[in-house]
């Protein structure tokens, strides 16, 4: 079962963008536009880690954050805050948070911030679960490693992703828009053939000498992975 993590976001781009983020790695997103309703849904529902805007309308996540820890709720929190002096990264942790992040951030550093939450939690990553397979196709996220069979296949940073993304919806179409949107953040169709161009060298070092083909072209729709 994916971990569920609230966000605590009043600006809705920044939301957006962490949203799709986590969703597309697998996560359950639910979201607040502000302290009081985070600390309500905080407070009413079970989730695995909490990311909470310290600057927040209604109520500030220093506030919100208090209340959950004068309750007992002992979610890890991970606080997102443009403050990034050492006096307000100790204020935050002394509140209560689990971690603490600056603003700006990279998307892959909050991330991997919320995995180690989250597993601390015991909500997501049993070891098991950082694997993925298709037949005899392997990508383990945590080691960043793909073997085929007894075969080690050596991926670019871009490649990896496409096919974590594929293996995270074997068995199903996953369209250009999907594709565009999840693995290169484009909301829009560039009119570039950079989808083929990655699938085909994806294809070619997956499925090459290899009896069962996994990558499948559905015509007019997108792609699939799959072992049939």
């Amino acid at each position: 079962m994916s971990a569920k993590i609230l966000l605590v976001e009043d600006d809705s781009q920044i939301a957006d963008y962490i949203a799709r983020g986590l969703d597309a790695e697998g996560f359950a997103v639910d979201r607040a536009d502000n302290g009081r309703d985070g600390l309500f849904m905080a407070t009413d529902s079970q989730f695995d880690v909490v990311v909470l805007d310290r600057m927040l309308p209604a109520m500030d996540g220093l506030s919100l954050l208090k209340a959950l820890r004068a309750a007992n709720i002992d979610t890890p929190v991970l606080m997102l805050s443009a403050l990034g002096s050492t006096e307000d990264r100790v204020s935050g942790l002394t509140a209560g948070a689990d971690d603490y992040l600056g603003k700006p951030f990279s998307f892959a550093e909050l991330l991997a911030r919320v995995q180690s939450l989250a597993r601390r939690r015991g909500g997501v990553a049993k070891a098991q679960d950082t694997v993925l397979r298709c037949g005899d196709l392997q990508l383990d996220r945590l080691t960043r490693t793909v073997h085929r069979g007894e075969r080690k296949i050596a991926l670019q940073p871009r490649e990896f992703r496409l096919l974590e993304y594929l293996m995270q919806h074997q068995g199903e179409v996953v369209t250009r828009t999907m594709l565009l949107e999840a693995v290169w953040d484009y909301h829009f169709d560039p009119g570039t053939n950079v989808i083929d161009v990655h699938i085909s060298r994806l294809r070619r070092k997956i499925d090459d000498g290899e009896g069962d083909v996994l990558f499948h072209t559905v015509r007019g729709a997108g792609y699939r992975l799959a072992a049939d």
